[in-house]
């Protein structure tokens, strides 16, 4: 095997990538080296470069990877995340993050915001650990992080985005609860958005409202289980009311961020219903909504930021289940 690794390695917004060379590492228990198949470039990764998201430097950016397992340590190698021992070649992603499982945060299932947090294309460059992002040849997992093994007859282009991508959309649909034949209202059709239509169809819901102010974005949200489509708030209220018979949705998703739009779905949403906001990660103004209403009419809604490492393998099996089916290679560009 190689003893270097080649990686292209961020210095600073709008700076060129530069071509640097690693050694690859001694692997210590509980760790794995991995040859990246594929990476694809998140939302995130772009603002980072432009300069729009701040992270640390230098860095090696990218972590929806797609892999295979290129070394063990000798001494209590990583299994996967069903306990089953790993092969050399084996195809895998990996939880965006590495969590200690033992501090107060990983203790009471949040393990995303681990208080010792190890995550892959957002640590900066050090002797220790360098090779820590997907725009490598190689990626070196530190211990603490889950390996899903991903079924041989998913592609690689559909595979890749799932650590972030469909993870999040599977937690997002755990906060959630059951969405079966319930009526659901997904606002925001990017990666996530479409994901989430597809997902929402795949778990029993009845009827999917989905909302961009793109025209194009919504006559795809089709092909990804959307039973009605809407560019406008108006419109969005009008199939509401068509759909519920006035009663509005069950369960409602962000994938946008917009301020504007969590204020346009509170109206929407039925007594006792479930609103879960994802892609408000940004400075923005503040939302302003009604007390009174989400206290009157029962409405719960929870942020989630990242996910669980449960949220990743519940991913790999929906994209398994579905993707003869939908057309989530479309999601994701040919490889350069």
């Amino acid at each position: 095997m190689k003893r270097t690794a080649r990686a292209m390695v961020y210095t600073g917004p709008g700076q060129p990538l530069e071509m640097r060379t690693f050694p690859l590492p001694e692997l210590a228990a509980g760790e794995a080296l991995v040859k990246v198949r594929l990476c694809t470039l998140c939302g995130s990764d772009l603002h980072t470069y432009e300069g729009r998201r701040t992270t640390p430097m230098p860095t090696i950016l990218g972590h929806e990877i797609l892999g295979e397992i290129a070394a063990l340590p000798d001494i209590n190698p990583p299994t996967d995340s069903s306990g089953r021992t790993l092969d050399l070649g084996t195809r895998v992603t990996w939880t965006i993050a590495a969590s200690c499982g033992e501090c107060s945060k990983c203790r009471r299932n949040i393990p995303q915001k681990c208080e010792r947090l190890f995550k892959y294309g957002h640590e900066r460059l050090n002797d220790e650990h360098p090779l820590s992002g997907g725009l490598a040849e190689y990626c070196h997992l530190a211990a603490g992080t889950t390996i899903v093994v991903v079924p041989s007859d998913v592609p690689d282009q559909v595979a890749c985005p799932a650590n972030c991508a469909a993870a999040t959309v599977a937690g997002a649909f755990r906060t959630a609860g059951d969405c079966r034949d319930r009526t659901v209202l997904v606002q925001g059709l990017g990666l996530l958005g479409l994901t989430a239509c597809a997902y929402a169809r795949h778990a029993g819901a009845r009827d999917v409202i989905a909302t961009d102010p793109s025209a194009d974005r919504c006559r795809l949200a089709r092909e990804f289980g959307a039973t009605s489509i809407a560019s406008t708030p108006e419109a969005m209220a009008e199939a509401t009311q068509a759909i519920t018979s006035g009663r509005g949705v069950d369960v409602a998703f962000e994938f946008c961020g917009a301020p504007e739009a969590i204020e346009q779905a509170l109206p929407q949403l039925a007594i006792g219903a479930r609103y879960v906001l994802v892609c408000a990660v940004f400075p923005a103004r503040p939302a302003q909504l009604s007390a009174e209403t989400i206290v009157r009419r029962l409405i719960r809604i929870e942020g989630l930021h990242n996910y669980t490492p449960a949220d990743l393998a519940a991913a790999v099996q929906f994209l398994a289940a579905v993707h003869h089916q939908v057309p989530l290679a479309k999601l994701v560009a040919a490889p350069v």
